[in-house]
């Protein structure tokens, strides 16, 4: 094999660590950054759970803090005992491969993001009960493919009052790179699962057996505006959002209880699903007791 340790003398705090220096790309161990897809990592176990890759230090440690298990670490050399020091620290035993900038991209055939990747188990995903038990504010995503809104989403879901997301299948997987790097790692503090079965014919009745009003986010003549204090008074909430392009399904904005439109001027008719979901969580995620 013709990858070798890096003597350990030469970085004091990580006598335990188990640094391993690039120098063959063939490398079997190497696969799971440069030569497997997210949706091969994603079924790399199957059938139990499969891979994801998280990137930056702020993610890998909210992913840590989660719970998520580390597999190994890929990462820029001149980080090892800088912004990569305190996950190495905490996982001695996770094999860590490093190399040159200029070495890494090659590899990975992208600039890594602060110089670090981490390869994760993922976790068997909860039941939409689970997750919805003691939520009053969710947001359900229907076919939201771009990972940069899905990550965006996620971002203002934590930070703006949601206490769960819910994704239909036609979504791209929050754990992918892209998704959780935008999202900041809060896809590691809010609770979220795919919705099991078939989301038009069943997904809105078990809503609605918890006890949620569904608000579509839609341009429709008998829209509502965000701001109507009807929707502040609604106990639980779950706001549905669409797919970039066609936005939602004419199915799931019929069976929703309220359909919403944002205000808006200089005949600017909508914003994109990332921004509007920013606005939508800031106005209702502030329930009125």
């Amino acid at each position: 094999m013709m990858i070798e340790m890096i003597g350990m003398m030469k970085w004091s705090f990580l006598i335990m660590a188990n640094i391993i220096e690039i120098k063959d790309f063939s490398a079997p161990e190497l696969d799971l950054y440069a030569r497997l897809n997210e949706n091969q990592l994603l079924h790399y176990y199957e059938p139990q759970t499969g891979l994801f890759i998280a990137e930056s230090p702020n993610v890998i440690t909210r992913a840590l803090q989660a719970g998520y298990e580390p597999v190994s670490f890929l990462l820029e050399k001149k980080h090892i005992e800088t912004q990569a020091k305190d996950l190495l620290t905490k996982c001695p035993d996770v094999p860590a491969y490093v190399a040159e900038f200029d070495v890494l991209t090659k590899l990975t055939g992208f600039a890594l993001t602060r110089g670090i990747l981490c390869a994760m188990r993922r976790k068997s995903l909860p039941s939409i009960e689970s997750v919805c038990a003691n939520a009053h504010r969710i947001a359900v995503l229907e076919n939201v493919m771009n990972p940069t809104n899905v990550g965006a989403i996620f971002r203002s879901a934590a930070g703006l009052g949601m206490d769960a997301v819910l994704l239909t299948h036609g979504c791209t997987d929050p754990l992918y790179r892209r998704a959780s790097r935008v999202s900041m790692g809060t896809v590691f503090q809010i609770p979220w699962t795919f919705i099991d079965g078939d989301w038009s014919k069943d997904g809105m009745d078990r809503l609605k057996a918890m006890g949620f009003r569904s608000v579509a986010m839609a341009l429709k003549k008998d829209s509502v505006s965000i701001d109507d204090p009807q929707l502040m008074r609604e106990d639980k909430l779950a706001l549905v959002l669409g797919t970039e392009g066609d936005g939602l399904a004419k199915e799931t904005i019929a069976n929703c209880d309220y359909t919403v439109m944002i205000p808006m001027y200089h005949e600017v008719d909508s914003l994109n699903v990332a921004s509007a979901s920013a606005v939508a969580f800031w106005q209702l995620g502030r329930r009125k007791q």
